[in-house]
């Protein structure tokens, strides 16, 4: 068996061998972290994809990293966001390019040798940041976070959110290229600072139980996927949900349903589906929670989250805030209209300023509509709000296979762990799921078929973590302060007269 030196010169000569095919190279690096993320989810590929990512970046010219991250961010995105086709195959080639050549131009900012690694974590947290808010309210999706939920880095979550699991994956990356170069001085700096975030993430607060707990269930109607409401039965769906509701046993705390279950011309109070639904909360004895899209005019609709008592009265509604572009709103519509099928949203939903917070009378629920569970501001804003227990309901019924559902699930894990919450994803077609504070999935259902699950004594959680009380805005200032770090070392180690420079160079 070959030692350890002798292993690592052999990785050496292959990976030098690569380098001298950068294009192969880059989509192997793309390919791996796509790899990291669900439905595949082998979360140890990331660090292998950003070691081959650094060894890209080393020496290279401006125009050079440019091309090259590109090209990784093209293997990235082509398979882990190729959801989006099912909504419309030119917005699905747009994004993948557009997000490819984002990650390029970020990458630009690294300079390419002294100094190279810090600066990619700044940069890669900078990109992922940016996208995540910039075009169209920001996608924020093929997130190296959402792969490491499953892995040993997922409690950073309570400090620094998705940005920096982010910066702490990059940096496990660019020490294993380290070591592959034998620079294990540079190892240990950024395995360190792992491990000291880690180390944080342990005692860092996570929220309390209140001493109140509530029992919940979460109702799957079942029915086929790769659906649109353009040519959906919206009273079929809804029927489904309430032959589902039957099998819910009397007397819980709380019962809650999928997004948009319930389609409305109008107010859900002045139709027969609300009248239904005020039945059921006082047959079932329950707080009744359901999705429901109500139209506002020829132009508009709403989507929210209603709660009806056990008494059938409607007292709290929370509607979306984060819409899905191209999905719930056209951008440019105008234009867009003239060449895009008749698939094509007719109505654009309405947009809410509130904080997500549903009060019921079981449970102060933190809630996030469907899309918004992407979004680490819009969990945190329920529960800074006082949200005791998330609510993710959501309609994946849109689409095949699971590449968005299992994305989802890993997104529903990653805002309990930063909030210190249980959650509850619940959707018509799959997946529904509990969630721990920690992270934990528990009874999570299979896809198109009826599914009711029920679950006692789940704890209600008051407090703030670290994320709660102060988002994302750490993590940012750390990945400028890393880009700053990168720059000082790589301009200083050039005006050095003893500068050489680096081995793999």
């Amino acid at each position: 068996m070959a030692d350890a030196p002798e292993a690592t010169g052999t990785v050496r000569s292959f990976l030098a061998a690569l380098e001298r095919r950068p294009v192969p190279l880059a989509i192997l690096a793309g390919l791996l972290i796509a790899f990291s993320l669900p439905p595949w989810g082998w979360w140890p590929l990331a660090f292998a994809g950003l070691a081959l990512f650094d060894r890209l970046l080393a020496g290279a010219s401006v125009r050079q990293r440019l091309g090259r991250a590109t090209m990784v961010g093209l293997a990235l995105f082509v398979p882990t966001i190729s959801w989006i086709s099912q909504l419309t195959f030119p917005g699905y080639v747009v994004a993948a390019v557009t997000y490819a050549v984002f990650l390029g131009v970020f990458s630009m900012a690294v300079p390419p040798g002294p100094g190279r690694r810090p600066a990619l974590i700044g940069a890669w947290v900078l990109c992922e940041s940016f996208r995540s808010a910039w075009p169209f309210g920001g996608v924020p999706l093929s997130l190296l976070a959402v792969g490491q939920v499953g892995g040993p880095l997922a409690p950073i979550a309570r400090v620094g959110g998705v940005l920096l699991i982010g910066a702490a994956t990059v940096a496990v990356g660019v020490a294993l290229s380290s070591v592959i170069s034998g620079q294990h001085r540079s190892a240990g700096f950024a395995l360190a600072g792992v491990i000291v975030v880690l180390a944080v993430s342990v005692v860092a607060p996570r929220g309390e139980p209140t001493g109140r707990t509530v029992d919940v269930a979460y109702v799957q109607g079942g029915g086929p996927q790769g659906t649109r409401a353009i040519n959906t039965d919206e009273r079929k769906v809804f029927e489904r949900h309430l032959k589902a509701s039957a099998k819910v046993p009397p007397g819980l705390d709380l019962v809650l349903w999928p997004e948009d279950v319930v389609d409305t011309d109008g107010p859900v109070q002045d139709a027969v589906e609300g009248e239904e639904l005020e039945q059921l909360a006082e047959d079932l004895d329950t707080t009744l929670v359901v999705g429901t899209v109500e139209g506002v005019s020829d132009t508009e609709f709403r989507n929210s989250s209603q709660v009806v008592t056990r008494d059938g009265e409607w007292v709290a509604r929370y509607i979306k805030v984060q819409r899905v572009p191209f999905g719930e709103f056209v951008p440019f519509r105008s234009f867009i209209e003239k060449v895009a099928p008749d698939t094509l949203a007719a109505r654009d939903a309405t947009v809410s300023t509130e904080s997500g917070l549903l009060t019921t009378p079981a449970a102060k629920l933190a809630t996030v509509i469907s899309w918004e569970v992407f979004f680490g501001h819009r969990a945190r804003s329920g529960v800074a709000a006082g949200g005791e227990l998330l609510y993710n309901p959501t309609n994946g019924a849109t689409y095949t296979g699971t590449l968005v559902q299992t994305q989802q699930v890993a997104s529903t894990r990653l805002r309990a762990i930063e909030t210190g919450r249980w959650a509850v994803q619940v959707s018509p077609t799959g997946f529904s799921a509990f969630v721990s504070p920690d992270g934990e999935v528990f009874q999570r259902s299979a896809q198109v078929h009826a599914r009711v699950e029920v679950r006692r004594d789940i704890p209600l959680r008051h407090g703030e973590t670290v994320y709660v009380r102060w988002g994302d805005l750490p993590s940012r200032l750390l990945a400028l302060a890393l880009m700053a770090v990168g720059w000082a070392f790589h301009l200083q180690s050039r005006r050095s007269p003893t500068h050489h420079p680096e081995p793999d160079q």
